[in-house]
């Protein structure tokens, strides 16, 4: 049974709260728009631009991603560009971590570490800084979404080459039947909406 001390407390936070207290529970989902054969036929595309839009399901979704990863003891965060530097730079102040961005080959100034991967239709490389993680550093790689996996299958690589050891994969949006999960395995995966 509550004091009388405590509901006071409460009644001063309804009171100084009025509506905001009263109100539904921020849902993610909401904010992420499905726009049907895009980039092309037979595509659903999941569009990213109404949360970032909306500062509260931004802040939200930072924190959401914080809490997740809290317990992994993160030293860096890294993320491909363009969309995963959205995310990773807000959640590595948020948990005070340092952050190292993954580039396209070409756009960093200085000596650097590259991974060149299999795409469906040709390859792709991606580098970083050969001073941008340390070894024995532990890593969060972020990115907004989780389809087939296989960017974040080449930053892990790209990470565990520079001696660093990847904590876990976090995303806003997984793809789940596209298998990205399984891909990057065993490397632990978060994500807060998920998309069968």
């Amino acid at each position: 049974m509550a004091s009388r001390a405590e509901g006071l407390s409460l009644f001063r936070l309804r009171f100084i709260l009025g509506p905001m207290a009263e109100q539904e529970p921020l849902e993610l989902e909401n904010y992420i728009r499905s726009i049907p054969d895009f980039p092309k036929p037979g595509i659903l595309y999941r569009d990213i631009t109404p949360l970032l839009a909306s500062a509260e399901a931004f802040r939200m979704t930072i924190e959401q991603l914080a809490d997740r990863v809290r317990d992994l003891d993160v030293d860096v965060v890294a993320a491909a560009e363009a969309r995963g530097f959205i995310f990773a730079t807000p959640l590595a102040m948020k948990i005070d971590a340092g952050f190292v961005p993954v580039r396209k080959p070409g756009k960093l100034p200085f000596d650097t570490h590259a991974f060149r991967y299999q795409l469906e239709y040709g390859t792709d490389t991606l580098e970083i800084h050969i001073d941008g993680v340390e070894p024995g550093q532990r890593v969060l790689l972020v990115d907004d979404l989780l389809a087939t996996g296989g960017t974040m299958e080449a930053c892990c690589h790209l990470i565990e080459r520079a001696g660093a050891t990847v904590v876990g994969c976090a995303f806003v949006v997984e793809l789940a039947a596209l298998g990205g999960r399984k891909r990057i395995a065993p490397h632990e995966t978060i994500s807060l909406i998920s998309y069968q």
